[in-house]
């Protein structure tokens, strides 16, 4: 049943992206950062907690994961540390996705040949 949850809410998120692509002028880049920045919004307010809980993985890889896990590394660094907190607890809570962005960002880097996009 996980597994379903998992799908159901991350393929929602995506379909949702996709409408925005489709039907709106945004750039998928203004998306992008729209879902981060609402990922904090809705876990600050106590939205998002209870779709993490209901989608598990579903909810947690989107972008709007990376932007509750920057809010619960805050709300943890505060609590911790106080204000200090707010500034390096949302880099220690998504430490792992960062790490893993630069890691296999420099290991495609690495494998794959880019190609000129001119046209020339």
């Amino acid at each position: 049943m996980q597994y379903i949850s998992a799908f159901l809410t991350g393929g929602l998120i995506c379909a949702l992206s996709q409408i925005l692509i489709d039907r709106t002028k945004l750039t998928p880049a203004r998306i992008l950062v729209s879902y981060v920045v609402l990922g904090v919004i809705l876990t600050a307010l106590g939205i998002y907690q209870p779709i993490v809980d209901f989608g598990g993985a579903g909810a947690t890889v989107p972008l709007l994961g990376f932007g509750y896990s920057l809010a619960k590394g805050v709300a943890k660094g505060v609590a911790e540390s106080g204000l200090l907190g707010a500034f390096t607890g949302g880099i220690t809570g998504a430490a792992g996705g960062i790490a893993a962005a630069i890691i296999f960002g420099c290991l495609f880097a690495l494998i794959c040949k880019p190609e000129d996009k001119s046209g020339d």
